[in-house]
């Protein structure tokens, strides 16, 4: 099957349907177009995401199936409960969004290179300063060791990225991005492809149809633009929801 290509000057042209994916490579969909703010809201809106390596041109994917993390099913093992309850670090959001971004590029052994190339940087910090994009920061005594960032569209939030410079810093910034996004009544995280570090916090695998269909009834919902701040409650909440089960 030759794959579909995307005219990087046009970005209207619209995407194939993601069930015209690859099931191997699985989930490929499409190469080309470019990484403009309008082409990029679009291929979330259909379960579509950017990831390539440097030199390629940009690839286009919808992998099936697709693994999502429901924010009430956020999982808080014993021993992050107690690394919230010592209070160790400080978590914030959208204060150092190109910061988190850069720290999640940075090459992580075994891999000698990164897919987060400078051109996919700036443009999700273009997304940050057009309010979708969006960054949880975990500090320990100023400075940042650990994070996350992604896209929110209506009431979905799609995981791109995280990273750790500490045990348990990128873990506290997800369960506590999980429990502001059930506050907001979010329906989902989307975090593209199955890890075991992530299916041991509670996401699951799921059917690309089912996943496409929670996309058309939750992205047209209200959602948060603009810069997010997390409630100071949210590890207290957490503890006792989680002392409770």
């Amino acid at each position: 099957m030759r794959l579909p290509w995307l005219d990087p000057r046009d970005d209207n042209q619209p995407f194939p349907h993601p069930d015209r994916a690859l099931t191997e490579p699985d989930g490929l969909l499409a190469a080309g177009g470019s990484l403009n703010p309008r082409r990029l809201l679009r291929a979330y809106r259909l379960g579509i995401f950017p990831w390539y390596s440097p030199g390629q041109p940009v690839l286009w994917w919808s992998p099936d199936p697709r693994l999502v993390l429901f924010p009430e099913h956020v999982k808080v093992s014993r021993s992050l409960r107690k690394t919230l309850r010592k209070g160790s670090f400080t978590v914030t959001a959208d204060t150092a969004f190109a910061a988190v971004v850069e720290a999640c590029a940075a090459p992580r052994a075994p891999e000698p290179g990164t897919w987060i190339t400078p051109e996919m940087q700036r443009a999700y910090c273009r997304l940050h300063r057009l309010g979708h994009a969006h960054s949880v920061e975990t500090w320990r005594q100023g400075e940042l060791v650990g994070g996350l960032y992604g896209v929110a569209l209506g009431r979905v939030f799609y995981g791109e990225s995280m990273f750790s410079r500490m045990n348990d810093a990128s873990k506290v910034a997800l369960v506590l991005l999980a429990a502001q996004l059930k506050r907001w009544d979010f329906a989902v995280i989307d975090c593209q492809v199955r890890t075991d570090h992530l299916s041991r916090m509670g996401a699951l695998e799921i059917p690309r149809a089912t996943f496409l269909q929670s996309l058309e009834r939750c992205c047209p919902l209200p959602g948060r633009d603009g810069c997010w701040r997390l409630d100071p409650d949210l590890p207290d909440v957490l503890l006792a929801a989680t002392s409770l089960s």
